[in-house]
């Protein structure tokens, strides 16, 4: 997130698009129906009628896929009715000239042909958005889970752009993550192409800064994504895997498929808390300890390092994932010395600079968000005050694109899947609690 929860409560409008926020961001969506309370305007952009519509007040029910051409139109309304923020874009901007010139096309009622939605309903919601001092936008898997995720996203960056609702409290590009350290994992470089901190492993300064840190030679070929990595099982090119903390056979799309891949390894290591149905295919399993039973940080969606303390003693041989990781490195002939869990960060630190004024002690009773560079520095509640890291941030003109897998005689319908709110994720913790199973006992659809 670009910005803070707590600034939910100051946003005047909230535009939700590919997210069902009640379900799977509960204590979030508590927040945008506070706003709602207080004045702010809801806009839900959302094949499905989803509960947060009972609080909007407007909803735009758009074809699954067709998310660029919505978000371009809305976008072609506002350059014609020029709600722009031109200051911005003068000092902050490059590229709007040649990005403009690809709204033309974009009509209301061109988009509402392909998106389903009526024109005066587009207008609406652009006239909402481009009118409004502290609008935000927030999004989830709903557009970045397709073929075109990447241009949906950058579409999103465009309206915040354009409007200058970028570097200001209470606005924002803000995608919600789904779990409670996500962005701890993509920002400690659990991403195949990333060092932690976003550092690409494909630049050779990088490469050499974290071999350097860490006294060993690195490649700087990027590695594959998790569904590649499936495919390439099946296809007989990938030989081994290590799941953790995951339980694919379940939370995958095609759930035969992949049990044919997996099957089809040498040799699968899943470090779990519990004998998943993944786990139950491995070779070995490792028993790892929860949330409750280790020591270290958490990073939650908004970028708010917070710690995690022991209160329990894990069962029986169930290690912490760090010290099955180093007991993993050391036996495979890279000692990796750590005489306490805080020396991790300090090490992250002086890798990205971003959470160096990071400390165990800073963070004791409340977290901080990054960037925080130095031991004296507030945290961010909010990027880009007074400009980008790259010195102007860029527009990126995108086409709507019809998606790749669409209806046809043998499979005529469209399947969108979402999360339930009463089971987290693939259920393998929540299914197992009795109560949980009495109110949402199976899945539906």
């Amino acid at each position: 997130m670009t910005n803070s929860i707590p600034e939910i409560s100051a946003n005047d409008v909230i535009f939700v698009i590919g997210s069902n926020t009640t379900e799977t961001h509960p204590i979030i969506a508590l927040q945008m129906k506070r706003a709602a309370g207080k004045g702010a305007e809801i806009i839900i952009a959302d094949p499905r009628k989803i509960d947060l519509v009972r609080f909007s007040s407007l909803w735009m029910q758009h074809k699954p896929g067709t998310d660029v051409a919505l978000l371009n139109a809305i976008m072609h309304v506002i350059l014609k009715e020029k709600m722009l923020d031109g200051k911005f874009i003068d000092e902050w901007t490059e590229g709007f000239d040649a990005f403009s010139k690809t709204l033309k096309d974009y009509t209301p009622a061109k988009a509402e042909k392909i998106t389903g939605v009526p024109a005066k309903e587009i207008v609406q919601a652009a006239r909402m958005y481009g009118k409004a001092a502290r609008p935000a936008i927030y999004y989830t898997m709903g557009i970045t889970q397709h073929s075109h995720g990447t241009q949906n996203v950058f579409a999103v960056a465009n309206l915040a752009l354009m409007t200058g609702n970028l570097g200001k409290e209470s606005t924002g590009v803000n995608p919600l993550r789904g779990q409670n350290n996500v962005q701890g994992s993509t920002d400690m470089g659990c991403i195949p192409n990333q060092y932690p901190g976003y550092q690409k492993v494909d630049l050779d300064a990088i490469k050499e800064k974290f071999e350097s840190a860490w006294g060993v030679k690195l490649s700087g070929k990027p590695g594959i994504t998790a569904t590649e990595m499936i495919i390439a099982a099946s296809e007989g090119s990938l030989n081994a895997m290590y799941i953790m903390g995951e339980n694919p056979l379940i939370s995958d799309p095609d759930i035969n498929h992949t049990k044919k891949a997996l099957k089809k390894l040498e040799f699968l290591v899943v470090q779990d808390i519990f004998m998943t149905e993944t786990a139950e295919l491995a070779d070995v399993v490792l028993p790892a300890a929860c949330f409750a039973e280790k020591e270290g940080t958490f990073t939650n969606t908004e970028r708010r390092l917070q710690r995690v303390r022991k209160a329990v003693t894990p069962p029986d041989n169930a290690r912490e994932d760090s010290w099955i990781v180093l007991e993993l490195s050391r036996r495979m002939g890279y000692e990796m010395q750590y005489n306490f869990i805080e020396e991790v960060l300090q090490e992250i630190g002086k890798v990205w600079p971003a959470v160096a004024g990071i400390t165990y002690g800073r963070i004791e009773t409340f977290g901080l968000q990054w960037p925080c560079p130095t031991l004296n520095h507030p945290g961010t509640p909010y990027l880009f005050k007074g400009g980008f890291p790259r010195g102007k941030a860029a527009f990126t003109p995108v086409h709507y694109s019809r998606s790749k897998e669409l209806p046809d005689r043998e499979f005529p319908f469209v399947l969108s899947t979402g999360r339930q709110l009463f089971h987290y994720h693939s259920g393998s913790m929540t299914r197992r609690v009795t109560e949980l199973n009495m109110i949402a006992p199976e899945a539906y659809v």
